[in-house]
């Protein structure tokens, strides 16, 4: 368990937090670009506590300020796009995508009143259908060359979703390889071939085996954590037979992004992301090894289960996220349905706004949590001395970034070190857009 201080320390990001300050060191998702899709591209959002406008100007430009016009405090999500940026609907000044004051129009001729204003900016740049903002100081880091940035439009898929606790709950449930034997456990195998875009509905690699019956039967895995050059590679082995055993190889991008094989040619990659210290966005970029990412049923699927404009699940604390005791009894292990999302929402809402993790007890099973939380004091310790954090990359070091494998199959139990190494290569081989292997 943590103390107090050290529970805050790891999990308030506002402005001026050691956690915040870490977490600016990097590109984070900021929106979808699917956000600003329509004719008037322009959406308040908050990010790290911070009240913002995103927007896409008329040259096609993205910005990222304040929300509120340093004139005298009104909205700019109410402010008018224009082919040099956003201008505010109550005095017309006009700022451009750095933050620099073009206009004060209401201003006597020859004033120079603008040439002495800057709104609060910060640099945007679009990855794989996510909007990515650099909020710290200095100069940004380079994106590394991870599968989700590599692949083509054509394999990729984003979307997101709101989580109403702290990140890092979220986070943590992603390193957490143990829980997908219970809180994702189904009492019945669904038809594999019925599963495109959903996590454990597949069959393993290499055998017929449907994964949801490999996390039902095979509740106590072996964990197996690794330090990387991104943070750290997870390796969870759940031994079938003396022959054969289930090879799940997940990863933690450091800081606060997961990757994670979804089914047989596709991964996900998702960030957890503060809007503020209670609430948070989780980023998804679903990446296609195989077939181009069928787009249109990925994102029907999931607009099924979200409402717009603020990707908000329908299934959700105010409606005790649909738990029905006769599913709970003869279908699955929560009886809050087939969406995993849903399982995981309630699991760190649960916890309550920010975890108390003064109470909580930690086994064996937990040393991924372990693991990260060390990496992550020690990056904030790094961060606040004025140091460079891991992952913080310039050009050439983000070329030594790719991958990672995110594997899930049944191998062999004495040589299953070699097994998924060799699965990954053979998936890099075969995909269209040849990614680098790991």
């Amino acid at each position: 368990m943590l103390s107090a201080q050290q529970n805050d320390l790891i999990t308030r990001t506002g402005p001026g937090t050691p956690a915040g300050t870490l977490l600016r060191h990097y590109w984070q998702p900021a929106a979808l670009v699917d956000e600003l899709s329509g004719g008037r591209p322009i959406k308040p959002i908050r990010l790290f506590g911070e009240n913002l406008v995103i927007f896409r100007d008329g040259k096609g430009r993205y910005g990222l300020v304040g929300r509120h016009c340093p004139h005298r405090g009104t909205d700019l999500a109410f402010g008018r796009l224009e082919d040099s940026g956003l201008r505010c609907a109550f005095h017309g000044w006009l700022f451009d995508v750095q933050g620099a004051c073009l206009e004060t129009p209401a201003e006597p001729d020859g004033s120079n009143l603008c040439a002495n204003i800057r709104q609060r900016a910060y640099p945007v740049v679009e990855r794989s259908g996510i909007l990515f903002a650099y909020m710290g100081s200095g100069e940004a880091p380079t994106f590394p060359d991870v599968d989700c940035f590599v692949a083509p439009d054509s394999h990729t898929f984003a979307f997101k979703g709101m989580i109403d606790c702290n990140w890092l709950q979220s986070l943590e449930v992603g390193v957490d390889p143990a829980h997908t034997s219970f809180l994702h456990r189904f009492f019945h195998d669904e038809d594999p071939a019925q599963g495109y875009g959903k996590l454990f509905r597949d069959t393993s690699i290499d055998s017929e085996m449907p994964m949801t019956r490999i996390m039902r039967e095979f509740p106590r895995p072996r964990i197996e954590v690794e330090q990387t050059d991104y943070g750290m590679r997870i390796i969870t082995l759940r031994q079938i037979s003396d022959k054969s055993t289930h090879i799940r190889v997940t990863n933690l991008m450091f800081p606060n992004a997961f990757i994670i094989p979804m089914s047989r040619e596709m991964t996900i990659t998702q960030w957890h992301v503060p809007i503020d210290d209670v609430r948070h966005y989780w980023y998804a970029i679903f990446t296609s090894f195989g077939a181009p990412v069928n787009k249109d049923e990925m994102r029907r699927q999931r607009l099924e289960l979200y409402e717009l404009p603020d990707y908000i699940p329908r299934k959700n604390k105010n409606n005790n996220y649909g738990f029905d005791p006769h599913e709970q009894e003869h279908d699955t292990y929560t009886g809050m349905g087939a969406d995993i999302n849903v399982h995981d929402q309630w699991a760190c809402e649960s916890m309550g706004a920010i975890q108390d993790r003064t109470t909580e007890h930690l086994g064996q099973s937990d040393k991924a949590i372990n693991a990260y939380r060390r990496m992550l004091r020690d990056a904030i310790a790094k961060a606040d001395a004025g140091g460079r954090p891991l992952m913080v990359l310039d050009a050439a070091g983000a070329t030594r970034i790719t991958g990672p494998a995110a594997i899930d199959g049944i191998g062999p139990t004495d040589g299953w070190q070699s097994y998924w190494r060799d699965t990954d290569a053979a998936k890099r081989r075969h995909a269209p857009w040849r990614a680098s292997a790991a």
